[in-house]
């Protein structure tokens, strides 16, 4: 699988793509088909805190998964974006395998 982490507005520190490329490939337990996976980083400048988004594009044979989270760390937000993908792609495997 191959994973792709972008900060266009900003340079993302070497610990915090490592967290999130370890964190992505967990992925591959609940569903190992996966092709890509790329994962944007964005920094609002806001007065709320919740001010750090992370949207996680999976790229799977026939379909692509889409998550858009917001938290007070990119970490937080990583950590609830592969939760979410992880239900998913667990839904998709079911339903895959109750048609065959």
């Amino acid at each position: 699988m191959k994973v792709t982490v972008e900060a266009p507005k900003f340079d993302a520190d070497v610990k915090l793509t490592a967290f999130i490329k370890k964190r992505v490939a967990k992925l591959e337990h609940y569903y190992d088909k996966i092709i890509a996976t790329d994962v944007f980083l964005k920094l609002e400048p806001n007065v709320r805190p919740n001010n750090k988004y992370v949207e996680v594009l999976v790229s799977v044979p026939g379909d692509e998964f889409i998550v858009k989270k917001s938290a007070k760390s990119f970490e937080e937000a990583t950590d609830v974006c592969v939760q979410s993908l992880e239900r998913a792609l667990v839904k998709r495997k079911q339903k895959i395998r109750a048609r065959a």
